[in-house]
This record gives structure tokens, C-alpha cells and sequence, in this order.
């Protein structure tokens, strides 16, 4: 089944696709909860050390671009939300892991370890193959969603969503 096929029957279906909505700073509330907390204020982005915070377009709220680099958990932005927006009595950040799409380099016999490299935790290896080049494989319960695939992959097919 093709990424266009998964969006197809979301939309069919009235079910948004996860990868649809942008993803919100970590200890983000669930995305109407959100929107209805967060005032747009912007402290979240100019406190986040790694500079991946982004005002989404003409609404502003933020949302995050791991083209530009990695979440290190920090938590500044929920320390300097002003509102309940950021929420750090929830468990876990957010429950988003790494995809590797088909599009990946690996998957079309070329060599590439680009991803891994970025992952202290083994949230990416490779499986070798006989006669073929070793594919990658996420631990989904080492992988973090942390993002720090995504600005490494060379064919810009690791996607983080829940």
C-alpha cells in the first residue's frame, strides 16, 4: 500500500491521517486541546535551543521541522509556555516514532547508513542481507521520535508520526 493510498482512505473514511497535523513541541496537548490552550505567544520558539520550533503559516501556532535538526527533550519550551498548552505532567513527550519510507536508499540496493549514525539509543539498524544491501530497521521502542533521522536521511524518506 502507497503513502497516497493510506491518505486516501483516511480521507474516505473522515480520519485524518497523523501525518496530516504538524507536529506540536513535545509535552504538546492532544491537537483541539491545543489549539484552544495555546495563545500563539511564540516563547516556546525562541527558547528552543535546537532552533527546530517554527510558527506554522498564517495561524502561528508552533510546530516543529526536523529538517533542522533534533528534539533533545530539553523541555524548555513547556518550561516557558505560559499556558497548559505544553504539559510535562504527561508521561511521555508524545508517542510519534521514525517511518523509513520505500523510497529509502537502502531499499533500492544502494549503500547508506546515514540514519543510524544519528542514534546513541540503536533506534536504527541494519539487517544484512545475503547478495543484497542491509536494510533498515527501526526499534520502535528505542526510537524516540526525536527527528534526528529525518535531517540525515540523503533521500528525505524517514517521516516522525504517532
Amino acid at each position: 500500500m502507497s503513502f497516497a493510498d493510506l491518505h486516501r482512505r483516511g480521507f474516505l473514511r473522515l480520519q485524518p491521517d497523523a501525518r496530516m497535523h504538524p507536529i506540536r513541541p513535545p509535552w504538546a496537548l492532544s491537537e483541539d486541546a491545543f489549539q484552544d490552550a495555546c495563545t500563539r505567544c511564540g516563547d516556546c520558539i525562541e527558547t528552543c535551543p535546537e532552533k527546530i520550533l517554527l510558527r506554522e503559516g498564517v495561524n502561528g501556532y508552533p510546530r516543529i521541522d526536523f529538517k533542522r535538526g533534533a528534539c533533545t527533550f530539553c523541555a524548555d519550551c513547556v518550561a516557558h509556555c505560559p499556558t497548559t498548552a505544553l504539559n510535562r505532567s504527561q508521561t511521555s513527550p508524545w508517542t510519534m516514532k521514525a517511518h523509513i519510507g520505500d523510497a529509502c536508499l537502502a531499499a533500492q540496493q544502494v549503500i547508506c547508513t546515514s540514519c543510524a549514525e544519528q542514534y546513541e539509543a540503536d533506534a536504527i539498524s541494519f539487517t544484512p542481507l545475503v547478495g543484497a544491501v542491509a536494510q533498515a530497521q527501526i526499534n520502535l521502542h528505542a526510537c524516540t521520535g526525536c527527528g534526528a533521522c529525518v535531517a540525515s536521511c540523503p533521500g528525505q524518506t524517514i517521516e516522525v508520526y504517532a
